[in-house]
């Protein structure tokens, strides 16, 4: 079934090749499908173009196909082109005549630009809560390993100390920051581009702003041909936004890989968080960290892929577009199943004791003993003088205690601050209301 068909066939390759994955893809969009088809019914009648009573009845059909859509039973059949089509086809062998005239007002564009971003803003408050849940186990370990000293690198060289409370809560701090262009990205995804039809609006009377209340956006992509316009721009914008998060953990992984290495010693998982080895019996690899560097490398370019097909497409709508959720509905997934396993693995890793106290490291310490006779009113370029002909005539002797006070230093997590920075981002949110129209739309 097809809603654009007049009765001409279509040559089969044509037809496999056009629709490509839109079905695969469509079945994950048909919960968003639904409850905004129950949102465009509830105000056609409204505007007079639907009965109470077929209203009534129509409401009644789409939540028995919601729940079978949210429990993951719902199937878009052979020879049924997308979503759109499979639910008016339900709808019209359940109910009849009036099963076909759900569509009136719509377009299959904007019914999936709909889609896309009622589907978006789910997925994003899932990756919002796989971040924090993230965000509070780095915290928790950045706490309970302050005060363990381990070198800080430049160009990969040891440079001054550092500590396992910094390492974990930079990572920390700097989720609160990707969670800054998350939530840019959900208010681009929470405007409402129903009512733009094939991207040029309708001659019916339509409320937009009915449809926007009732589905809890916060607004409107009011001109029409914009509507259709950000179809793929608010993917890429939260393609950005998951590169973001995705170079966070990547970089996480990067030192995980180093830091459990002999070389390094640091970190430690847990023997069952290890792979193998076919041919060396003492092997215990951070595959897992391997993979969240791949991974997190291959969000990373999402951006550019999603940017690629975009690239000088006219305003209006082109199928170009379809091949975008291709690769943005996967990725999600995949954004998802990174936080999750990260989480896991930080949960379960041990630090290593008394880092510092290896020879190799004591040069680390120049720096504090530079600025301890600063202190002691020797000009800066002096002490940086002394302490360099120290090291290099063997004479250096390092004083293992430091003593960091500023904010955001060794003795100074602001753990706390950094923290209110995140609730503060997520608080912006709003997904309360979502929730709260989602719910009394479907209940």
């Amino acid at each position: 079934m097809k809603l654009w068909d007049k009765g001409t066939s279509v040559n089969k390759r044509i037809e496999d090749f056009t629709v490509g994955k839109d079905r695969e893809m469509d079945f994950f969009l048909a919960p968003f499908d639904i409850v905004g088809t129950m949102a465009h019914i509830t105000m056609l009648q409204k505007v007079g173009l639907l009965e109470e009573e077929e209203l009534q009845t129509l409401l009644v059909e789409l939540k028995k196909l919601y729940k079978e859509a949210q429990s993951g039973n719902f199937k878009i059949e052979d020879g049924v082109e997308d979503v759109h089509s499979q639910v008016e086809l339900m709808l019209t062998r359940a109910l009849g005549d009036v099963g076909k005239k759900v569509h009136s007002g719509r377009s299959r564009n904007d019914q999936v630009l709909l889609d896309l971003k009622l589907f978006t803003r789910h997925r994003l408050q899932e990756i919002v809560d796989a971040t924090q849940a993230l965000f509070n186990v780095l915290q928790q370990k950045s706490e309970e390993h302050k005060d363990k000293l381990i070198p800080g690198y430049t160009h990969l060289q040891v440079a001054m100390p550092s500590s396992f409370g910094l390492w974990f809560g930079a990572f920390a701090e700097s989720l609160s920051d990707d969670m800054l262009m998350v939530q840019a990205a959900y208010k681009m995804a929470n405007q409402n581009p129903l009512g733009a039809a094939a991207g040029y609006g309708s001659s019916f009377p339509l409320n937009r702003t009915m449809t926007t209340q009732l589905l809890g956006f916060d607004d409107l992509s009011y001109n029409v041909v914009y509507a259709q316009m950000g179809r793929g721009k608010v993917e890429k914008t939260v393609a950005y936004a998951m590169a973001s998060i995705a170079q966070t953990v990547g970089k996480l992984a990067v030192d995980g890989c180093m830091y459990t290495s002999q070389n390094f010693g640091f970190l430690k998982l847990p023997d069952e968080l290890t792979t193998g080895s076919s041919i060396m019996p003492h092997k215990k690899n951070p595959d897992v960290f391997e993979l969240l560097r791949a991974k997190c490398n291959k969000i990373m370019a999402l951006p550019d892929t999603i940017g690629s097909i975009m690239t000088n497409l006219p305003s209006g709508y082109f199928r170009d577009l379809q091949l975008i959720k291709e690769v943005y509905i996967p990725a999600i997934d995949e954004l998802l199943d990174c936080l999750h396993i990260a989480t896991f693995a930080i949960e379960n890793m041990t630090v290593a004791e008394n880092v510092m106290q290896d020879e190799k490291y004591k040069l680390a310490f120049s720096v504090e003993e530079v600025n301890n006779l600063v202190l002691k009113g020797v000009p800066f370029r002096d002490a940086y003088k002394l302490v360099g002909a120290q090291i290099e005539n063997g004479e250096f002797e390092a004083d293992l205690n430091i003593n960091h006070t500023h904010e955001g230093s060794i003795g100074n997590l602001c753990t706390d601050r950094i923290k209110h920075k995140m609730d503060a981002v997520i608080s912006g949110f709003g997904f309360d209301k979502v929730e709260s129209a989602l719910s009394e739309l479907t209940k």
